[in-house]
């Protein structure tokens, strides 16, 4: 997903900020933090806020653009994602590498548990860690 498209599409201003922030994610690999974009932006010499790196995380991350991952540590990260699509992450907790992944029969297991417990489900989201081809070899 394109961040600066994603910003545009939302109607949000275009700033100098917002759109260096979006910059900066579309050259990360895997999931990534905003201390790992602020570190981006001060190793290119680029002069932008941690308030509006976290701003626009919250800005993509309303749109579907991004996703909050929980990290097998319990920190938190970012993975850039196809926006309004219901899919899952797995994530290699040693090069950071993220995939998308369809639901794969997930709803039905959600909808059972909703039906056994009587709660009424109206979300889920599932992140997958473990290693991948790479670094699994």
């Amino acid at each position: 997903m394109d961040t600066l498209a994603a910003l545009a599409g939302g109607g949000h201003r275009m700033t100098v900020a917002r759109r260096t922030t979006a910059s900066l994610i579309g050259t990360r690999y895997g999931h990534f933090t905003a201390a790992d974009l602020i570190v981006d932006a001060r190793a290119r010499q680029l002069t932008i806020g941690r308030a509006t790196v976290f701003r626009t995380l919250d800005l993509l991350a309303a749109q579907g653009a991004l996703e909050r991952i929980e990290l097998p540590s319990g920190a938190h990260a970012y993975v850039a994602c196809a926006p309004k699509q219901h899919h899952h992450h797995v994530v290699c907790r040693v090069c950071g590498k993220s995939a998308e992944v369809a639901d794969s029969g997930l709803a039905a297991v959600v909808r059972a548990i909703g039906e056994r417990s009587g709660f009424k489900i109206d979300s889920h989201r599932l992140e997958l860690y473990g290693l991948c081809g790479a670094c699994s070899a």
